[in-house]
């Protein structure tokens, strides 16, 4: 959140002609991608790593706000990041934006014509269990951030508000949640104290090193690069053992219980059962 006596050396925040001076505007090196209005040259701003999916493709992010034309700074800010960003301004749209784009994160503005950000929220969490959410709203007050984060919120940025500090903020959760890696960090996977290295095909756990079969090793990978997503036996299935295997979804089950007696023996579990719904990999608990 930006500060109302900023230092007198430091470049202050820069707007767009006709725009509110509190609205705050794409940084980053050079010209982003985004409104013509709203773009802005940084001055000595050094970008960080791009941040990818654990399998390399783009980070999807939701940005919900009723107001179009914040909306539209974020998404350049966002985009310029490398990620693929939709948008949606109130309640509903956001449950069809979340349901066909299954993002990483949602930036989610608090007050909305239809409905409020934390119903939004709940209503996220039965498609999207694990993903990231950062509350953005105009109260600042310390109750409505505890309300924020009771009601599941990540994080919590108050307006007016830094493009920089949102896109950092979002970064630093999804690198928590192990849901994206730098492009300069080669071809591994984190989840937790689970690493995995594709190229070399080895596993380790809290530094030590986990034997796999070829066919756990392709199961742990596809659970890897779905970081906190339910994945079903039928999907598992398709990936890991090809369209046309003509076994039966048990062998998931069986699988999956090789892979817990070698990952999550002596430890807190990383591999969850969702009654119905399939498996989930995330960080054990309290990391």
């Amino acid at each position: 959140m930006n500060t109302s006596s900023p230092d007198p050396e430091a470049p202050g925040p820069e707007t767009s002609p006709g725009r509110d001076p509190g609205t705050p505007v794409v940084p980053g090196p050079g010209v982003a991608d985004g409104p013509g209005d709203g773009a802005v040259r940084s001055r000595g701003t050094v970008r960080p790593p791009t941040l990818t999916r654990p399998d390399g493709t783009p980070v999807r992010v939701l940005v919900v706000d009723d107001d179009p034309d914040l909306a539209e700074v974020l998404c350049g800010a966002l985009r310029y990041e490398g990620w693929e960003v939709r948008t949606a301004c109130d309640g509903a749209s956001a449950a069809a934006g979340a349901r066909e784009l299954l993002p990483d994160a949602v930036v989610l503005d608090v007050m909305l014509p239809d409905t409020d950000g934390f119903t939004v929220l709940r209503d996220l969490h039965t498609v999207l269990p694990g993903v990231c959410v950062l509350f953005l709203t105009a109260r600042d007050a310390v109750e409505d951030r505890i309300a924020g984060i009771t009601a599941g919120g990540d994080d919590y940025v108050t307006k007016p508000f830094s493009l920089e500090e949102v896109v950092a903020r979002l970064r630093g959760l999804l690198r928590r949640a192990g849901m994206a890696r730098r492009v300069d960090e080669g071809p591994r996977l984190v989840v937790g104290d689970l690493a995995m290295d594709e190229e070399a095909r080895e596993v380790t756990r809290g530094g030590d090193l986990v034997e796999l079969s070829p066919t756990e090793f392709e199961l742990l990978r596809y659970l890897m690069r779905n970081p906190r997503r339910v994945l079903s036996k039928a999907q598992i299935l398709d990936r890991v053992w090809s369209y046309d295997f003509g076994g039966q979804a048990h062998v998931v089950e069986l699988y999956i219980s090789y892979l817990r007696k070698k990952v999550d023996a002596g430890r807190d579990p990383m591999i969850h059962t969702v009654r119905g719904a399939g498996y989930v990999i995330k960080p054990a608990a309290g990391r």
